[in-house]
């Protein structure tokens, strides 16, 4: 397996399938990435030199692209930011209820969770 910036990306796939594995890179920075390193996307990434897997690398640094760990601790940043404001998303993500306006009479159980019964008397 290839690394890029400390994270292992498949070497059986096409490089721009490859580096969406990398956490904070999807398709399309995929795609700019490769534009400007000057590497063909079909190429497999097994088959890339050492010098296109630092380049790639120095690209992502450049671009001020943020990946895995640094991405993952700006996002805990804001969300810690919404619940302290008690802000209505901060608030929803502490209950874990949908965040953006969805409906929860019904449906929202991947975000609710399972079913729990509630008044049931006789």
């Amino acid at each position: 397996m290839a690394r890029i910036l400390g994270i292992e990306i498949p070497n059986e796939k096409r490089i721009e399938a490859s580096l969406p594995y990398i956490f904070g890179i999807g398709s399309s920075t995929a795609s700019k990435i490769l534009d400007q390193a000057g590497i063909d996307p079909d190429i497999r990434t097994g088959q890339l030199s050492e010098d296109q897997l630092v380049k790639i690398g120095q690209i992502i640094q450049a671009e001020s692209i943020l990946v895995e760990g640094d991405l993952r601790r700006e996002r805990q940043a804001q969300l810690k930011r919404l619940t302290s404001i008690n802000c209505i998303r901060g608030i929803r993500h502490k209950r874990g209820l949908p965040v953006r306006g969805q409906r929860t009479r019904t449906n929202a159980r991947t975000r609710k969770g399972k079913k729990k019964t509630v008044g049931v008397k006789k």
